[in-house]
């Protein structure tokens, strides 16, 4: 007699639950008590836990997002025979469920004859809020020799990509292809270092008979993925597929139908768009704009500019001058360095300002920590680092979180003028535009300035705006006059 594992009630504005992670594996001895899986709503998160002693048969893998009382794993059988399901063995037997597998706790069963020494290579943590990864991007191919050090493959998460490195010298044996999106601690593939010395092999060479050799997909896999995709098996099991999905391979990669094309999302522009809607329905967001002369900014390091890569061995940018007329602005206009957080007002006292960077797979805000305190040089400095991490896949979570402010700049794309979306909890961004020669009046003269407009979204529920213009009239202030920024004044 089995007893079933459904997702409770949450209140009555709750109709379902993401399966955020198993804290057991498909076919493990659990007994009554033992939290089981974690489920996450939109308001809460909470863990179930085990209503009898048994097997565990999960039928819902890690990601998915299933309505309320909804079955989602089941528990039979008794403890003692539930051993062999959980205790490696040369005659492992074969798991019982056709669910999808997260991470087993034991060590995988050889996945050849001549095996016996496989490393394992499974998706790291990245954070306590990203559940799953993308397998981007394979460097290697399966049965591939592979050198201790060498990059294998490209992961993605909802906030950043990372690479992960051969373990081991090896042959290796890829398990789970690209495009696929897999649990936290999901294996992925192993390396034989039995045949650490074996030459290297071509795509279509298996390396493990019992179980088949996935297929890399040749499109370009940054974009493709499948949704809550299932988790593999052990490797010397077949992998195990939800019912779903096939459904959600079929479209894993690119698919063109006549006229069209249809592509999954990657997981950073799905969590680009989620943010940019959450920002527009959470927010009161108004801009409000003006236009700096930059003349005075553009003199200053065309005359320094030699003199400022000789001592500092970076460039002067334009964006160390705005990081910098940013904070300034920020201690004088104080309303804006702050947030709403449900009913109160939060009140910062740190000068944290994020600088988006555009890459190839969307736009990520990475943040200069302590800008106030910092020197032109070492904005640079930071700025330059960001620009090469982002452009090479290895930003990190702890790179883009806690900024106060941020500042966008089109410009660099030609835009003429926009209106930036805030970065929630932020409650400002400033919008840099493209610099153009234009005819202004000065001292009742008409004279040809390089000028910029300037954009600043800010939430209305709590900046006024009276505070807005009088931030956005420092910000010109300082960028016409850059000795106020020196002087601090």
């Amino acid at each position: 007699m089995s007893t079933d594992v459904k997702v409770p009630a949450s209140g009555e504005s709750v109709t379902s639950a993401n399966v955020a992670r198993w804290h057991k594996a498909n076919g493990d001895t659990v007994h009554k008590g033992d939290i089981l899986v974690t489920l996450e709503t939109d308001k809460v998160s909470n863990e179930l836990e085990a209503a009898a002693d048994g097997v565990l048969e999960i039928l819902v893998g890690e990601g998915e997002e299933v309505p309320i009382g909804a079955l989602i794993a089941r528990i039979g059988g008794t403890a003692s025979a539930s051993s062999a399901a959980v205790t490696p063995a040369p005659a492992a037997t074969a798991i019982p469920s056709p669910a999808a597998t997260p991470t087993p706790p034991a060590p995988a069963a050889p996945t050849s004859p001549s095996s016996g020494a496989n490393v394992e290579i499974r998706i790291p943590a990245s954070g306590e809020s990203v559940t799953s990864a993308n397998v981007a991007s394979w460097r290697k191919k399966d049965g591939d020799a592979v050198s201790k050090g060498e990059v294998l493959v490209v992961l993605e998460t909802d906030k950043v990509s990372n690479e992960l490195e051969a373990p081991a010298s090896g042959t290796l044996k890829i398990l789970v292809p690209e495009g696929e999106e897999v649990g936290i601690g999901t294996l992925i593939a192993t390396v034989d270092t039995a045949q650490a010395t074996a030459p290297i092999s071509t795509p279509t060479t298996a390396p493990t008979a019992p179980s088949p050799a996935p297929v890399a997909p040749a499109a370009k896999a940054a974009e493709p993925i499948a949704p809550a995709a299932p988790t593999p098996a052990a490797p010397n099991k077949p992998a195990i597929t939800l019912p779903a999905a096939p459904a959600a391979r079929e479209i894993s990669s690119a698919v063109t139908e006549g006229r069209t094309t249809r592509r999954k999302m990657s997981m950073l522009r799905r969590k680009i768009a989620t943010h940019l809607v959450n920002a527009q329905q959470t927010a009161a967001i108004l801009t409000t704009f003006n236009e700096v002369d930059m003349s005075a900014i553009m003199d200053l390091r065309k005359s320094l500019q030699d003199q400022f890569v000789k001592k500092h061995g970076v460039k002067l940018g334009f964006m160390s001058f705005f990081v910098k007329a940013v904070a300034q602005a920020l201690k004088e206009v104080p309303s804006i360095n702050g947030r709403i957080e449900g009913n109160d007002i939060i009140e910062n006292h740190f000068y944290d300002i994020g600088v988006a960077i555009g890459t190839e797979k969307g736009l990520v805000v990475p943040v200069i920590r302590d800008a106030d305190q910092k020197s032109f040089a070492q904005i640079e400095r930071d700025i330059l680092d960001y620009a090469t991490k982002a452009r090479d896949g290895k930003i990190t979570i702890e790179d883009l979180q806690g900024g106060v402010f941020s500042i966008s700049n089109g410009g660099t794309y030609g835009s003429l003028l926009s209106t930036p979306i805030l970065n929630p909890p932020q409650s400002g961004i400033l919008g840099m535009h493209t610099i153009q020669q234009r005819p202004v009046a000065i001292n009742n003269q008409v004279v040809i300035r390089p000028m910029m407009y300037l954009a600043l979204s800010y939430d209305h529920r709590l900046v006024d705006g009276k505070e807005a213009v009088t931030f956005l009239i420092r910000i010109k202030d300082s960028l016409e006059s850059p000795a106020r920024l020196l002087l601090e004044m």
